[in-house]
């Protein structure tokens, strides 16, 4: 017999003159049912010596009881059928069976050996049978099983003879009928992977499809309920015996079990369209199940989709609205790809439904309880080889999310299709999509709790669009670091006891228009000219408007896409290494932005934020504060500074905002806000996060070094965790900490004119009352050159000369300082205008055709002298948290605008530091020094000429004089220059 040629779409197409039949009426359906009652007796009798035959291969199960029962059914098929293909002697002997196994089931004689032998005979089918039939799932019931086995034995017998072919037809339409669903027409209209399975066996292609038709007569129960109703035709149901219960309680063997239909049942359906599947894996993709394996895929607009499985291919029948199912017989599932049929092209790809789970229970369990220190390896977009198929694996945490789907450019952003996984109770979900690599856009369809969705940004996206586009971007990094000696030396000496002075830069603005590879071109160079031990980067993260600095971040994974890749930014800090530059970043893990694409509400529920509104909303920023006491928000948060230290060997994170997590009533009023549990204003889960954050990554990242931005009097800043103070609470565990004090101090005393400064004297003094509480940075920052505040030369008073002599005597008094350094970008040249991140620096004050260059280019130059000498001065660094590294010569002539103190290394050997305020010049001004030291030199005066100054110095060194002074035995006479600073050393 000749095979029929493959169909090219998913509806059999007839051959030359062949009619498709049109499906029957409900009432057709009914008609067919009554007829086949009427053959089923003339069957059984004619079934008489095929019953003599099954008995005895029952009872004693020979060989030649079965050889004879095969014979006796391959003549009796042959003499009745002679028009149709002939079917196998096992398809003969398993009707003659099935009659003998109804005969003694209605005179109760042997019911449970002949039901068995019936029952196992019954259900023999050739593959194409099994592809062709829709049975019942539930199979394994004793009793279903039985009448899906008489009814077998009727359309058996019913199939033999010319005039119940008609019915059986006619029964077959009516089931397709009475089916609701679109997608379970398989009996009128066969799928496509049935066809190609059926031309291996014709000769059991007309009886598979008579014996179909009269079972489907029997059962109208839907094929996705899998459970059959009352059979076309009636039974007398006998009672079990003992002896049948034990039989039915066994496990089915696989030939016996009854195949189910493998369309996608009407409630997965309609979840899987609607976005709010929690386990799509577990309907599509290829799943044993009774008769075989069942495929089924999900592939919204394709035309066709056929498995590909070694040398079987097979075309699923379109089920309608993108659903594509076929069930064909094989034992296991084998290994298969997909061929996707679409308008205008066709591609072959991985079926995403078939892995398993990329993420382990460990994972899962460290998410959940907020301890997954490598946060950023499990969630987000990876691309990787699983099961080893390369693709891409999607993770998200999204708890209160009825559904979550990945939509990007791999598929037009309809995310219908690619129907993410929830894994368990963890609020996390996954999907490994197959073929798709790195630089895809892609979002997060959320569908929330009310039914509505939104499209989101990967939270732990690694890479993002450009601004103000918001997408996220598939990435892995490929960079190979040059920075080794670097990182092994960063740990040898703390931050707070090596020489530490900072240059703040905003990386958009400080050259506008540089990319990260640019700008490791250039920077690295000037910061090493200046001397600077350290850049501190400002924004660093991802965040979406430009005039935030980078303060309001939407990616905390991300580095800002406006200049580069990811690993572009790693390039430009290991170039900043490798020129013995450290680098520190802003960190901002106090509040997020409400962007409806980001983390606000991000799954339809407070999620990141707080759940209370006063707890949530920053009074200052119209921003979100992050939930520190939900383990899951903490876990994002301290993964997030471990990744910043060990992905892109950041060497340092300098905390914004620590304040204004640490209470509860800040910038709040009465009412606004709720006590905690002790009745107190401190925000202990706000605490508990920067203690393990800091413990996290002091553990993990040796070197690097924590740095507060904390402008209140909170006691323990950089305290260690397990130390408790004062207040009952261990410290918060910083390397070091803004101090703001100092810095709004000494500001507002350089900020009144010289002939009032005696009124302010304090100003200058006070900070070395609790100078050893913390570990301090006195910071220049943005902050205080920005917004009205002036630059730093146009804070000081007076003419332009003052002004820059001012500038001049103020740094040269805060290198000398206890605490670390820091200095904004443009005030190392007396930049006079305010910095706007618009367009950064007036770099063209320092053009040598610009006529007052000499006067930006004298205070640059300072600047780098100040840090050269510095750097090579223990005594100016090494005790900076130890009183035993600073004595006052004078910190009372407030009169004379005058202050000096000594500065000691560990070994005492001293700095002497004078500035005199005073725009006047103090002829032979006497000063108190130590009598161990034979002569001074001055090694610092920022009047000297070429700085812009007035060149009063003391060229020559110094000798003491066994003059009692200030409380010492000897003294020195100095000619102190006016508005200036100098720095004597031992000569």
């Amino acid at each position: 017999m000749t095979p029929r040629p493959e169909s090219s779409g998913s509806r059999p197409k007839g051959t030359a003159g062949e009619k498709i039949p049109e499906q029957p009426t409900a009432a057709q359906q009914k008609s067919a049912a009554k007829k086949t009652a009427v053959p089923k007796q003339a069957a059984a009798k004619k079934a008489a010596p095929a019953k003599a035959t099954a008995k005895k291969a029952a009872a004693g199960k020979t060989t030649v009881g079965r050889t004879v029962a095969k014979k006796a059914a391959t003549k009796k098929a042959a003499a009745e059928k002679p028009s149709v293909a002939q079917p196998t002697p096992e398809k003969a002997a398993a009707v003659k069976k099935t009659v003998a196994k109804k005969t003694a089931a209605k005179t109760a004689v042997k019911k449970t050996s002949v039901k068995k032998t019936a029952a196992k005979t019954a259900v023999k089918k050739t593959p194409a049978e099994k592809a062709t039939t829709v049975r019942a799932a539930a199979a394994r019931n004793t009793a279903t099983k039985a009448a899906a086995a008489d009814v077998t034995a009727a359309g058996s017998l019913a199939a033999e003879s010319p005039a119940t072919k008609a019915a059986a037809k006619k029964a077959t339409a009516k089931k397709a009928t009475a089916t609701k669903a679109p997608a379970k027409k398989t009996a009128a209209k066969k799928a496509p992977a049935t066809k190609a399975l059926a031309k291996k066996a014709p000769a059991t292609k007309a009886l598979a499809k008579k014996d179909t038709a009269a079972r489907t007569t029997a059962s109208k129960a839907p094929a996705e309920k899998a459970l059959p109703k009352k059979s076309a035709v009636k039974k007398t149901p006998a009672r079990k015996a003992p002896a049948e219960k034990a039989a039915a309680a066994q496990v089915v063997p696989p030939e016996m079990e009854v195949t189910v239909s493998p369309a996608v049942a009407a409630v997965d359906r309609e979840r899987l369209l609607g976005g709010t599947h929690h386990d799509p894996h577990s309907v599509l993709g290829a799943h044993p199940v009774p008769g075989g394996v069942a495929f089924r895929a999900f592939r919204p607009y394709a035309l066709a989709v056929t498995v590909v499985a070694g040398e079987l291919r097979a075309e699923l029948h379109d089920d309608g609205e993108g659903f594509f199912s076929g069930l064909l017989p094989l034992r296991e599932v084998p290994a298969y790809r997909l061929i996707v049929e679409y308008e205008g092209t066709v591609l072959e790809t991985e079926d995403a439904y078939r892995f398993l789970p990329t993420l382990g229970d460990l994972d899962l369990h460290l998410i959940g309880e907020g301890r997954h220190e490598e946060l950023w390896t499990a969630l987000g977009a990876h691309p990787m080889t699983h099961e080893g198929v390369t693709g891409t694996r999607f993770a998200v945490w999204a708890p209160n999310a009825r559904g979550v789907r990945v939509a990007g450019t791999f598929n037009f952003w309809d995310g219908t299709g690619h129907v993410m996984r929830s894994l368990g109770s963890s609020g996390v979900w996954e999907l490994f999509l197959p073929d798709i690599g790195e630089g895809e856009l892609y979002k997060f369809e959320i569908t929330r709790p009310d039914g509505s969705k939104t499209l989101r940004a990967d939270p732990l996206a690694r890479r993002t669009e450009v601004p103000p586009a918001t997408s996220s971007v598939i990435t892995s990094s490929e960079y190979e670091w040059g920075d080794a000696d670097w990182v092994a030396r960063r740990a040898e000496v703390p931050a707070h006891e090596a020489p530490f002075s900072v240059y703040e830069i905003h990386l958009p603005s400080w050259r506008p228009g540089l990319t990260y590879r640019q700008l490791a071109d250039q920077l690295p160079g000037y910061v090493k000219n200046l001397g600077f031990t350290h850049v501190e980067l400002m924004p660093v993260a991802e965040h979406p408007f430009g005039g935030s600095w980078g303060y309001q971040v939407t990616g905390f994974y991300a580095p800002t896409a406006r200049l580069g890749t990811p690993d572009d930014f790693r390039y430009l800090v290991d170039k900043l290494h490798q020129a013995g530059i450290g680098v520190l970043m802003d960190w901002v893990p106090a509040h997020f932005p409400r962007d409806a694409w980001a983390l606000a509400e991000f799954d339809g529920r407070p999620l990141y934020e707080h759940e209370d509104p006063l707890r949530a909303a920053h009074p200052d920023w119209g921003t979100l504060e992050f939930d520190f006491g939900r383990n899951e928000v903490r876990n994002f948060l301290v993964a997030n500074a471990v990744y910043w230290c060990e992905e892109f060997h950041i060497d340092g994170l300098r905390v914004d905002a620590v304040a204004s997590m640490l209470y509860l009533d800040y910038s709040r009023e009465p009412g606004q806000w709720t006590p905690n549990e002790h009745g107190g204003r401190e925000n202990l889960d706000a605490v508990a996060f920067l203690q393990e954050m800091n413990a996290t990554v002091y553990r993990r990242v040796p070197g690097v070094v924590t740095i507060a931005e904390e402008s209140t009097a909170w006691d323990g800043v950089t305290r260690a965790t397990h130390h408790k103070g004062p207040s009952g609470f261990g410290g918060l565990g910083f390397g070091l900490k803004w101090n703001m004090g100092w810095m709004h101090d000494s500001l507002q005393y350089m900020s009144h004119e010289p002939v009032h400064r005696k009124y302010h004297h304090g100003e200058m003094t006070f900070s070395m009352v609790y100078a050893y509480s913390e570990n301090y940075v006195l910071p220049i920052s943005h902050d205080e050159v920005v917004h009205g505040k002036r630059s730093l030369v146009s804070k000081m008073p007076g003419d332009w000369w003052q002004q820059r002599a001012g500038v001049r005597s103020y740094l040269g008094f805060m290198w000398a300082h206890p605490g670390k350094q820091l200095l904004f970008m443009g005030q190392e040249f007396a930049q006079g205008a305010e910095w706007s991140e618009a367009h950064g620096p007036d770099w063209w004050l320092l053009d040598p055709g610009y006529g007052a260059e000499p006067d930006h280019r004298g205070v640059r130059d300072l600047v780098r002298d100040l840090n050269t000498v510095y750097r090579a001065t223990p005594a100016l660094w090494r005790l900076d948290t130890d009183p035993a590294g600073f004595e006052w010569i004078v910190g009372d002539a407030a009169d004379d605008n005058v202050l000096a103190f000594l500065r000691l290394d560990p070994e005492g050997v001293p700095v002497l530091a004078v500035s005199n305020f005073a725009p006047v010049t103090r002829e032979d001004y006497r000063l108190g020094v130590p009598d161990d030291v034979p002569a001074w030199h001055e090694a610092v005066n920022t009047d000297a000429a070429r700085y812009g100054g007035s060149d009063v110095t003391n060229p020559d060194p110094v000798k003491p004089e066994p003059v009692a002074w200030h409380g010492r035995p000897a003294s020195i006479r100095l000619t102190l220059p006016p508005l200036a600073t100098v720095w004597l050393r031992p000569a």
